[in-house]
C-alpha cells in the first residue's frame, strides 16, 4: 500500500528524468531511458565519423555519459543503493564500448553482468527508502 503523502500524479520532466541524480527511478523508467540514450550513442557513434567527432565529441560523449550516470544512481537509489557504484558500472561501459576486445576486458562483463541483473531485472525496494518514494514502474 503506497503512502497517499507521495503520490503524485504529475510527470516527470526531462531534466529531472535525465540530468538529476536524485530521487528514484523505477525498473520500467530506467529501461525505456537506458535504451534511448543507447539509441542516441549508437546513432551518433555511427553518424559521426573522423573530424566530425573530434569536434563534436568533446561535448557530446560527456553529456551522454552525465545522463547514464544520473540514470544509473537514480536506479541505484531505487535499489536501495549508493548512487556512486553507478561510476564502476559507466568505468565498465567505457571499457568495453562498443565491444569487448580481450580476455582482460572480462572483469568489465562480469560487472555489465551483474549491473543487468540488478538495475534491469530485480525489483526496487518497496515504501519509502533513504533516497525518497518509490515510483512507478517496477
Amino acid at each position: 500500500m503506497s503512502d497517499p503523502a507521495f503520490t503524485s500524479d504529475r510527470r516527470e520532466t526531462f531534466a529531472a528524468r535525465f540530468l538529476s541524480a536524485e530521487g528514484r527511478l523505477g525498473r520500467r523508467g530506467f529501461l525505456v531511458s537506458a535504451l534511448v540514450l543507447l539509441a542516441v550513442a549508437v546513432v551518433y557513434d555511427a553518424v559521426s565519423a573522423g573530424p566530425l567527432q573530434w569536434i563534436t565529441g568533446w561535448l557530446v560523449w560527456p553529456l551522454l555519459v552525465w545522463v547514464g550516470a544520473c540514470l544509473l544512481a537514480r536506479r541505484l537509489h531505487d535499489r536501495g543503493r549508493n548512487g556512486w557504484i553507478a561510476a564502476v558500472i559507466l568505468a565498465a561501459i567505457v571499457a568495453v564500448w562498443p565491444q569487448p576486445s580481450g580476455f582482460l576486458d572480462f572483469p568489465f562483463v562480469v560487472v555489465l553482468i551483474w549491473a543487468a541483473v540488478e538495475l534491469g531485472v530485480l525489483t526496487g525496494e518497496p515504501g519509502v527508502n533513504r533516497y525518497g518514494p518509490p515510483t512507478g514502474g517496477g
